[in-house]
């Protein structure tokens, strides 16, 4: 293959995504791709029509800004508010997902979650919490 390796060209774009988040605790962008192709994109940001932390401040309640909507939340919900299946596809994160991301990917038929960075609990003990052995490599995991 000649030019950049596809993960890091779509974690790059994930990173250029993170850039339009609107809590200040973290810029986290995600992105969905099925056979090279873009899906959907999200950040992490307040929901529709409400204010954004930027301007009024994060609400934190137990470490967690509750006003945010995840990155990866986003992009799913983007691709189901356009009809979109995810079925089959692949995330492209510059943060690791959190336990409650990591339902919703598994559950939208998401094949596999591609990060940059660790966010706060690696993934492998996420996925023993929830029971299940998937392989995790090189910042890839399999589900």
């Amino acid at each position: 293959m000649s030019g950049r390796d596809w993960n890091r060209y779509f974690l790059d774009i994930a990173k250029t995504v993170s850039t339009r988040a609107t809590c200040p605790r973290l810029h986290v962008g995600a992105v969905i791709v099925k056979n090279r192709n873009i899906l959907a994109t999200g950040y992490n940001g307040s929901a529709a029509g409400l204010p954004h932390c930027e301007d009024v401040g994060c609400k934190v309640f137990e470490n967690h800004c509750i006003a945010t909507v995840h990155a990866e939340i986003n992009a799913i919900l983007q691709a189901a508010k356009n009809g979109v299946s995810l079925s089959g596809s692949d995330i492209f994160v510059t943060h690791s997902p959190c336990i409650n991301c990591l339902k919703c990917i598994i559950n939208a038929g998401i094949y596999t979650i591609t990060y940059d960075q660790v966010y706060r609990t690696h993934p492998e003990e996420l996925l023993n919490q929830l029971g299940t052995r998937k392989l995790i490599t090189d910042n890839t995991i399999l589900l």
